[in-house]
């Protein structure tokens, strides 16, 4: 069938532009944070987002066989293949309750056939006192109370985790996946540098460019505009607005010619941008995207817009490391940005232009070799890798299908939440391995005490009201010691 899209619409199913041209929002899938020109025969996935253009297109894909839909059943795949974790106390209750009633019905016997008189009464008290202490209650409590305190300090810090079981593989993990935008970037274009060449003004730079973007339908231009409106600039609107396709616009600001765009642009009216090319290159090298200005056919300068790195993610990334913990990057974005936030992070590996379908392949690799795998993301195309990671970490700040595919929800979106996860993780299963012993030392002292192994030497028994004592006494201590953990420093 053929389809309508309309300027801010959802594109609805997976098809073929068949007429019109217009800028669209592929972040959710792509991970690229700049919007996408769609022109006749290009491609559109469902699910993204247009822009200010209007679209006809041919609906190819439809229902299941959407991109969409694939990644929401690899999410489920993904989900279902992973094993429960086999809990220690499963184990160790396995053997502890029959052990436990083999030895009462031992203390029964021996009380009555080799005990003193009154034999009978003797070997009831005795076997009684031994189930009663070691009725499994703190043994029971160890780890539901400890988890119960770890996820509430969590919560507190903004790091949300679904299940335990979560907690248990974090501390675990020596490799930390991380996707790019919105994760380790603000996942938003904007101005990070205005320079200006002799004569002219930043300000003044600054002014005119926003202005003549009022008329642009371009994504880039709300990076100026945002930035014009931050420094309280009053803007004009353009006269003889005009967009070169794929080189940039041009109008008259206030009497003034203006142009903005590439180099091919300004050349072509001829006006000398070599001394400034130089700078522009290394700019582009360091993952910016460079728009060229002229003013009354002289070169002014030149604007950098770019996904900022958000101010948290170098040292979270530094922590990681001091941790003994790899990172490594997967991004749908391409090599030069990827790289670019890379070498200022100093991230260990890096994965550019990644599909969804690839991401959730190098998941498996990384897990394959042996590691244990953390994965945080916040889009739709990071679901997979989310789900089949052996713990998935999402931004709160990320799309829904993300934080439930994810084991552990930062609901800052702060990369710093992971360093605090891990710590919460270690410290949790540290208390769970404490609250563990006291159940069991209690146990080990107590049930051959409660037996009578003391009344041969010192005539010594362990009525059950005593026994009953030191049971919730093994409890109060477990619970004493849970409770440790909220003074935990995250």
């Amino acid at each position: 069938g053929t389809l309508r899209i309309r300027p801010g619409e959802k594109i609805p199913v997976d098809g073929n532009v068949i007429e019109g041209e217009s800028y669209l929002d592929e972040s959710m899938v792509t991970g690229e944070p700049m919007s996408q020109l769609k022109t006749v025969g290009d491609h559109l996935v469902g699910a993204t987002i247009n822009g200010n253009g209007s679209l006809l297109m041919k609906a190819v894909r439809v229902g299941d066989d959407t991109l969409l839909s694939h990644i929401v059943t690899m999410v489920a795949q993904a989900q279902r293949s992973r094993a429960p974790i086999q809990k220690l106390v499963d184990k160790v209750a396995g053997y502890f309750v029959p052990t436990v009633i083999g030895i009462a019905i031992i203390t029964f016997l021996a009380w009555f056939f080799i005990g003193p008189e009154p034999s009978l009464a003797h070997a009831i008290i005795n076997a009684v006192a031994v189930l009663i202490i070691a009725c499994p209650c703190a043994l029971g409590l160890a780890t539901p109370m400890s988890i119960m305190v770890g996820t509430g300090r969590g919560a507190a810090h903004g790091v949300l985790i679904k299940n335990a079981e979560a907690l248990e593989i974090l501390e675990k993990v020596d490799t930390v996946v991380v996707d790019k935008t919105g994760t380790l970037t603000e996942g938003k274009p904007k101005l990070v540098s205005i320079e200006s060449v002799d004569g002219f003004d930043k300000i003044e730079l600054l002014t005119m460019s926003a202005s003549l973007e009022k008329s642009s339908e371009h994504p880039l231009a709300g990076a100026l505009l945002e930035a014009a409106s931050e420094q309280g600039l009053e803007l004009t609107s353009p006269k003889q607005f005009t967009s070169h396709t794929g080189q940039g616009i041009s109008g008259e600001v206030n009497g003034k010619q203006v142009l903005l765009g590439n180099g091919a642009l300004l050349s072509a009216r001829g006006i000398d941008v070599s001394t400034i090319e130089a700078r522009a290159d290394t700019l582009r090298e360091q993952g910016n995207t460079v728009i060229l200005v002229s003013i009354d056919q002289q070169v002014a300068g030149m604007v950098s817009i770019a996904d900022p790195i958000k101010n948290t993610s170098k040292q979270a990334i530094d922590s990681l490391h001091k941790k003994g913990i790899r990172v490594v990057m997967l991004t749908g974005d391409n090599q030069v940005n990827a790289q670019a936030v890379a070498d200022v992070l100093g991230i260990d590996e890096v994965h550019a232009g990644v599909e969804p379908e690839q991401k959730n392949t190098l998941i498996k690799q990384l897990q394959d070799d042996g590691h244990i795998v953390a994965m945080a993301g916040d889009g739709i195309n990071d679901a997979p890798a989310l789900a089949q990671a052996d713990i998935g970490i999402a931004m709160g700040t990320g799309t829904d299908v993300a934080v439930e595919s994810a084991g552990i929800t930062l609901v800052k979106g702060d990369l710093r939440g992971i360093v605090q996860a891990i710590q919460l993780s270690h410290a949790t299963m540290k208390n769970i391995r404490q609250n563990l012993f006291f159940a069991f030392i209690y146990n080990s002292l107590g049930v051959p005490v409660a037996a009578g192994i003391l009344y041969p030497f010192f005539g010594l028994l362990l009525s059950p009201m005593l026994a009953a004592a030191a049971m919730s006494l093994s409890s109060v201590s477990v619970i004493a010691n849970a409770l440790r953990l909220r003074a935990l420093k995250l």
